[in-house]
């Protein structure tokens, strides 16, 4: 029976194991699309072992058909991609810092595009600090963006279009090797989030209880703007070093955390005909793990989280609360609206894991261990991180939900699988996870030890580390060590983010307990006085075969820099 069970995980994983990022998330952006930072991607390039590729994106739901005036980046905006790389300094160890400028070639026609001329052309400069944003050095500059994929006749026929060979020539020749070995693209790209924003917005119908079970990707058909960059691991890692040099695939001094921001100054002033802007700088919209902002910040604190940096959220507490006990458990648990939301039926909380332990919310979760031997050594004993993990009673995802996002995870007990664990979640088990940086609140922590899954191989997986889990605990390659071991996808979200990783279906599992669960607390139809039970129950299997229904993008991605797939055009 437990192969079965085992291999129906398999299965479901395979089939289904998917959610829109941070899309006008908030009031005061959703109002100015230019400096929306809609999603953040790091990821080991799958054709690259020995460099990482981070991509912003900004601009959310562009049409295709955007003319006359087709979106573009914003010239009074501070587009800005962040990197943290070592814990004991304060702040950034890198930023990349993007701004660019337009000229129209041809003011006399209303068209973007005409004889060889491009309105609104824009070309645009980065430059990096290495000191925390105190000072910034001149990285490269005139680099061209192309134009929005207007049409055959706009970009290649000629003497009327610009006469290139077509849209991917165009985007080919905006790519640029730079200083320090890697590559950069800037420009107009499909959107690459993925997600029923019908479905989910309504009040967590995902997946649809009504209209036969008809799914639709919110996002299909609609661009956006990408930042693409492509770094070498050495100018990453915090001495130096390259991937040859890690001492195994989780070596904690190859982590990273990646988040990205926009600022405008504080001031615009109009006039006939024009405007300026003046005065201080000011972050407008942050990104680092994707719907934070969407979908656990409340609609009162929106603009406020926006307005912080990760740094600045190890002094503010408020927020933890929503992480602690967030707003989406509410509809996965019976005793309060479980009953109301019957699209979640799959995702229930553990109330008495191992018949001890309560995760609903408000409830102690694992404090009662708290100063006990049994944690002891482990990553919940206050001599190793302080009261990071168990701050206080109350809190019981302080565990799980809030240091996936707010300081990843170590490879050390409880956070090993539960292979090895005998039982018992606070022994030593299956190590498939160290990204930990705790630096700061909400970033993408990536550790760049770890391979990349390739893209063409059977075993990628967009459920990314839920996948990795899955094989860690039933497949014999992986299940019968506790030694470390690639498992495939390993390199998937939450351990930084792939193009193609289902964060959306990943976030509603990890709510509804699966990486409690990984690490040995099993749900709550497991009888722990039972050495003879699976802890593959049915309330596991309901959880991992859980999706939204929307488990891929639209269109397939790029398997080169910049990876992200070419715009939709104007007339399709």
């Amino acid at each position: 029976m437990k192969k079965i069970l085992f291999s129906f995980i398999l299965a479901g994983s395979a089939a289904s194991l998917s959610y829109g990022s941070s899309h006008r998330e908030a009031p005061l952006i959703a109002n100015d699309p230019l400096a929306d930072n809609t999603d953040v991607y790091a990821f080991k390039s799958p054709d690259d072992p020995n460099s990482i590729t981070i991509i912003a994106n900004y601009i959310p739901t562009e049409f295709r058909n955007g003319g006359p005036n087709y979106y573009s980046f914003g010239e009074n905006i501070r587009y800005e991609i962040h990197v943290d790389n070592d814990a004991t300094t304060p702040g950034d160890d890198i930023t990349y810092r993007f701004t660019f400028s337009k000229i129209n070639q041809d003011p006399t026609t209303f068209f973007a595009v005409r004889l060889g001329q491009e309105n609104a052309k824009t070309t645009y400069m980065i430059e990096k600090s290495t000191d925390g944003g105190a000072t910034f050095t001149t990285f490269m500059t005139g680099l061209a963006v192309p134009p929005p994929n207007i049409g055959e006749r706009s970009i290649g026929n000629a003497p009327v279009g610009l006469g290139a060979a077509n849209y991917d020539a165009l985007i080919a020749s905006s790519i640029y090797a730079t200083p320090e070995g890697g590559q950069v693209f800037c420009g107009p790209s499909d959107d690459p989030f993925f997600v029923d924003l019908g479905g989910i917005f309504d009040l967590g119908d995902a997946p649809r209880q009504n209209n036969g079970g008809v799914v639709r990707d919110g996002l299909a058909k609609f661009n956006t703007h990408s930042i693409a960059i492509k770094i070498p691991v050495t100018v990453l890692q915090k001495d130096g070093l390259g991937v040859s040099s890690a001492a195994n695939i989780l070596d904690p001094n190859y982590v990273i955390g990646v988040w990205a921001s926009a600022s405008r100054q504080t001031t615009r002033t109009l006039t006939a005909g024009s405007q300026g802007y003046a005065g201080n700088w000011v972050q407008v919209s942050r990104l680092g793990m994707p719907l934070t902002n969407e979908a656990v910040i409340p609609v009162g604190k929106k603009d406020f989280w926006n307005s912080l940096t990760p740094y600045q959220e190890l002094a503010e507490t408020t927020l933890d609360e929503h992480f602690y006990n967030p707003e989406l458990a509410l509809y996965m648990d019976d005793s309060i609206y479980g009953g109301a939301v019957p699209a979640f039926a799959g995702l229930r909380i553990q109330r008495n894991s191992l018949q001890g332990f309560d995760f609903g919310n408000t409830q102690d979760g694992l404090w009662p261990l708290k100063g006990t031997a049994a944690v002891a050594g482990t990553a919940l004993d206050d001599a190793v991180f302080g009261t990071l993990l168990l701050p206080a009673a109350g809190k019981p995802r302080s565990v799980d939900l809030w240091p996936i996002f707010h300081t990843g995870v170590p490879n050390l007990a409880p956070y090993q699988l539960a292979t090895g664990k005998n039982g018992n979640p606070l022994a030593s088990g299956k190590p498939f996870i160290s990204n930990f940086l705790p630096n700061g609140g909400d970033m993408l922590r990536l550790n760049m030890a770890v391979p990349a899954t390739p893209r063409n191989s059977a075993a990628f997986s967009s459920m990314g580390l839920v996948n990795a889990a899955v094989l860690g605990l039933t497949d014999p390659a992986y299940n019968t060590t506790t030694t470390i071991q690639f498992i495939p996808n390993m390199d998937g979200f939450p351990n930084g983010r792939r193009l193609e990783d289902d964060v959306t279906r990943i976030e509603l599992q990890a709510v509804g307990g699966v990486v409690l669960a990984a690490i040995g607390l099993w749900y709550d139809d497991y009888n722990a006085s039972s050495s003879a039970q699976s802890p593959v129950t049915n309330y596991l299997l309901n959880v991992l075969n859980y999706s939204t229904g929307v488990e891929q993008n639209d269109v397939a991605f790029k398997t080169s820099f910049p990876y992200v797939a070419s715009p939709w055009a104007g007339k399709d």
